[in-house]
């Protein structure tokens, strides 16, 4: 039993994985940084 969970944890936080989410979470947290000033630069031509 335990093995199986140990292994499935392995499968589930690969490399692969990991490398997603800190990729997932970067462009979440550039996109949270950056809101509060995207009308200064979409409405910029009008």
């Amino acid at each position: 039993m335990i093995a199986w969970v140990r292994a499935a944890l392995g499968r589930i936080f690969s490399r692969e994985n990991l490398f997603a989410l800190l990729l997932c979470v970067i462009i979440a947290l550039v996109i949270i940084v950056t809101a509060d000033s995207a009308p200064q630069w979409i409405y910029q031509g009008f």
